[in-house]
């Protein structure tokens, strides 16, 4: 089978974990026998760097031309001065809602040859844990009525939370679905004791779940749920909620797992094309330096295998190989702690992880 990909290599480290991940999914077609074709497009500050816009339409174009995307990472204090407008992580916002990407999924395991890593006390994290997250991605705060105003106190700047029922069902089914497939648990996060838009995220909630009776359906607000997630994170398995809650929660699940290094995710729409992600940032203190963790990006390679393309056998097979280097005891700097030897390079986890492949 042959696939068109859509590179987005972004800033930082991101074009070295985008290089990881294409030499694996290039070892994977070859094992497979497939043929993957990439192209690089502009992304963040490197674009504007390069055209004046961290979005140029030609991105965009060849993203929508493509059977899929593997995003790096935006950003770096190189264009902090940039205006709200036209900084590098607003190419991000601008890419989801041109391609359509309402969902994120994202993934918190915690794997067992990396339970020392976890700042979490073993008796809480067992043998390991493993839980998704279900991020909306196209509504909410992020995407709400902003500016700047006249208030009680002189000048204000204000974002608008605004939810509406469809946002919310086309989300929730995505999570009753996912959490069909996994083990029939579901949380949704909100804060509906204070929020409008969380009462009528509970409540479209509460009717989709009479669609699901299998599903084991339970509510937490927001900060009880940054609670028990540090507190048992194995009490959950699937979790639905809003944009900036997702954003905030899922960095924290990736805290608890060892290292922000390992965890990928995949944002999807209506449509077979998502766009695949580390959930880390461009790192731009380690940048050039090969020190980078390429893992969460091979992983989200291999999402995107499994989900855009639908090959599980070729998923499967990469999240294997990861997971044998891990056990042999091959580390990157990040997940090092107190282990001994000397961390690999990102080339050289890419590597191993190609070989075990």
């Amino acid at each position: 089978m042959e696939f068109n990909i859509a590179l987005l290599k972004g800033d930082g480290i991101g074009p070295e974990i985008v290089d990881s991940a294409v030499a694996v999914l290039e070892k994977a077609a070859e094992k497979f026998g497939h043929k993957f074709n990439f192209t690089s497009y502009l992304i963040g500050g490197c674009a504007i760097d390069a055209t004046g816009k961290p979005l140029p339409q030609e991105t965009v174009d060849g993203c929508l031309a493509s059977d899929s995307v593997l995003l790096g990472a935006v950003g770096g204090p190189k264009w902090d001065d940039q205006p709200g407008e036209n900084r590098p992580e607003k190419a991000l916002l601008g890419i989801r809602e041109a391609l359509g990407l309402y969902t994120n999924l994202r993934p918190a395991k915690l794997y067992p040859a990396l339970r020392n890593a976890s700042p979490l006390k073993d008796g809480i994290v067992g043998d390991g844990f493993d839980l998704m997250i279900v991020r909306e991605l196209t509504g909410g705060i992020y995407f709400g009525d902003r500016g700047y105003r006249q208030g009680k106190y002189g000048e204000e700047a204000f974002d608008t939370e605004a939810y509406s029922v469809t946002e919310i069902e086309r989300i929730g089914r995505v999570a009753f679905d996912s959490a069909m497939k996994r083990s029939k648990k579901l949380c949704s996060i909100d804060k509906a004791n204070v929020l409008e838009s969380s009462r009528l995220w509970r409540k479209t909630m509460h009717r989709l779940a009479e669609e699901y009776p299998q599903v084991e359906y339970s509510d937490m607000f927001v900060d009880n749920a940054a609670m028990q997630l540090v507190r048992n994170p194995r009490q959950f398995d699937v979790i639905v909620t809003s944009n900036m809650f997702g954003d905030i929660l899922s960095d924290e699940a990736s805290q608890i797992t060892g290292s922000i290094g390992m965890l990928a995710s995949a944002s999807m729409g209506e449509t077979t094309r998502g766009m695949y992600e580390p959930i880390h940032g461009s790192a731009p203190d380690i940048a050039g330096q090969n020190k980078a963790n390429p893992i969460a990006t091979i992983l989200s390679g291999a999402m995107m295998l499994r989900y855009s393309f639908g090959l599980s056998d070729e998923a499967d097979a990469i999240e294997k190989a990861v997971d044998n280097v891990l056990n042999a005891g091959y580390r990157t700097a990040d997940l090092m702690g107190s282990s001994e030897g000397s961390p690999l390079t990102c080339t050289e986890m890419t590597q191993k992880i190609s070989e075990a492949l």
